[in-house]
């Protein structure tokens, strides 16, 4: 075993990611967070950072932040999770994964220092990417929430501005069983005096951000109010756009619900602007056209094939599976006696009833589970399902799903597969 391997197993174990595991893994709070910065520095102080929250689009928003800024020629450090294949995804810097070698070399300063504590995996691996964005030292760095935002450890950092997404049903056991107290704890990164952009809010929803705004100075945009983007026309390769403030541009990423981030990121451009950064719109539209090169983004409504339509995609809750299904359904009314084929699986801790009612019954399934002690596993799966009318198969793995699937496709047909960010990332190791 590599040092690098060693190394990672090491942090693993140190409470492990809630992401593999679940609720035996959440630490709420950013006490521990605030022992670590103080360990090491306040590393967050030495760049300029953006905090992005929201239930769902906060990685695509963030992937395209980042790439903004890089072409208008600023060093940019981007933080997200989870990782789909290489732990390195979470820290970039420029698009580029920190070394494995960095990643060596902080684990062993922590570990021979005379921290006293017990961080998790999460507050380390942050901790960690702050540290090496102050060493490459980066102009900005795009800080993507955990989970939530009040309690989430990213939220030591004093940001120059936040992009707040959207509020929908998930992970209802920490956040709330509401829209309302899942926003409250969203709006917790909100801090006085600097500006936040929300993607998406209703009724008793944006009366929460509204409130939180007042309390704290916060300046408030809501992004569905701006106007700022005039139309949006869906193409197999992305979005041709057209807005008054950038003129036209196209989008890289595909998927119905892109359409709500590209508004949500051109109101949080026009903030950027105006608290005094740099972002000419040349570099805004290659930030949209060119995200998935410059920050390797994946797993975003990504099209592996085309005959037969082969997606993966990394929507897993309600408001996330609402978009692909309605993407799903434009496709086949295109694709003359397509079959649809569903390859699915879902963690443990999710509640995935009303879920399984939205997906189609006449699709023809690939039920699995993803290699994570946090999986449904697909015995459980398979009973569920056959209780609401979805008939499938089961597999022992996403591999052997994915291989039959494809394997059964005919040319017209739409493979899909999905319903756990896990479920795609065992697919894409296999890439």
């Amino acid at each position: 075993m590599t040092e690098y391997q060693t190394t990672l197993d090491w942090l693993f174990r140190q409470l492990p990611m809630f992401s593999r595991i679940g609720a035996a893994a959440y630490k709420p709070g950013v006490d521990t967070s605030l022992r670590l910065d103080r360990h090491f520095g306040h590393p967050h102080t030495k760049f300029r950072s953006i905090h992005v929250a929201g239930t769902n689009g906060k990685g695509s928003c963030s992937h395209i932040i980042a790439a903004m800024l890089q072409a208008a020629g600023y060093k940019t450090g981007l933080y997200t999770s989870p990782h789909l294949v290489d732990f390195r995804e979470r820290i970039k810097v420029d698009g580029e994964m920190i070394p494995e070698q960095a990643v060596i070399d902080f684990i062993r300063r922590y570990m021979e220092s005379d921290y006293d504590g017990h961080p998790s995996f999460f507050e380390l691996t942050m901790m960690m990417a702050f540290d090496w964005f102050a060493r490459q030292e980066v102009d900005f760095a795009v800080i993507e929430v955990g989970m939530g935002g009040r309690l989430d450890s990213t939220n030591i950092i004093t940001p120059i501005g936040c992009v707040i997404t959207n509020i929908s049903f998930d992970h209802t056991q920490f956040l709330g069983d509401t829209l309302t107290k899942i926003a409250s704890e969203k709006a917790g990164i909100m801090k006085g005096n600097i500006p936040v952009v929300i993607g998406e809010a209703e009724g008793d929803v944006r009366k929460v951000f509204e409130t939180k705004a007042s309390e704290t100075g916060a300046p408030v945009t809501f992004a569905q109010d701006s106007g700022l983007l005039s139309s949006a026309v869906s193409t197999p390769e992305g979005f041709l756009c057209r807005s008054s403030l950038t003129g036209d541009f196209t989008c890289g990423l595909s998927g119905d619900y892109q359409q709500k981030n590209i508004a949500t990121v051109l109101s949080a451009v026009k903030m950027l602007r105006e608290i005094g950064v740099n972002l000419p719109d040349d570099a805004v539209r290659k930030g949209f056209s060119e995200v998935v090169r410059l920050t390797g983004l994946r797993g975003r409504w990504m099209v592996i094939s085309q005959d037969p339509y082969v997606v993966c995609d990394t929507g897993h809750n309600q408001a996330g599976l609402t978009y692909n299904f309605n993407k799903l359904n434009s496709l086949l009314a295109q694709r003359d006696g397509a079959t649809l084929r569903m390859v699915v699986g879902f963690v443990s801790d999710k509640d995935i009833d009303h879920i399984l009612d939205m997906f189609p019954k006449d699709a023809v399934y690939y039920l699995t589970n993803a290699d994570i002690p946090r999986a449904l596993p697909v015995s459980d799966l398979a009973e569920r399902c056959e209780a609401i009318g979805i008939n499938g198969r089961s597999f022992a793995s996403v591999s052997e799903a994915c291989r039959t699937a494809m394997s059964e496709a005919r040319p017209s047909d739409i493979v899909y597969i999905g319903g756990s960010t896990f479920v795609v990332a065992d697919y894409l190791k296999g890439v």
